[in-house]
């Protein structure tokens, strides 16, 4: 199993720009589709957005397409998510997530989850 720590979470005005990391170890990192999701307190885990492993095809959810962007580097074990116009309502825990699957939008096709790091947008 990978593991995956996630790091950028903070307390951002709406508006604003976060950029998340999550590093990865475990496993060969550029064999594995990556995503991010995130759960908002009372919420189901919805998905954000993937990547596939050789390509880097990136995949959105349409809530955050245009404002968010999913990257990768394979050569530092890094998966990247830079989140701009930030809005409230995208508060949440986000985590890593690597895929087992190559349905990207399900969450049971994950594999290994990270740890969740919290986003907080005030208004």
């Amino acid at each position: 199993q990978m593991q995956l720590v996630e790091s950028g979470g903070g307390l951002v005005q709406a508006g604003g720009s976060l950029r998340l990391s999550c590093l990865a170890s475990g496993r060969t990192f550029s064999s594995y589709a990556m995503g991010w999701f995130r759960q908002a307190p009372g919420k189901e885990r919805e998905f954000v957005a993937a990547i596939s492993r050789i390509n880097k095809t990136p995949y959105y959810a349409d809530s955050v397409k245009g404002r968010f962007t999913i990257s990768r580097d394979n050569a530092k074990n890094t998966l990247y998510l830079q989140m701009n116009s930030l809005k409230p309502e995208d508060t949440a825990v986000y985590s890593c997530a690597a895929y087992s699957g190559s349905y990207y939008y399900d969450a049971r096709n994950v594999g290994s989850w990270g740890q969740g790091t919290q986003v907080t947008v005030s208004s």
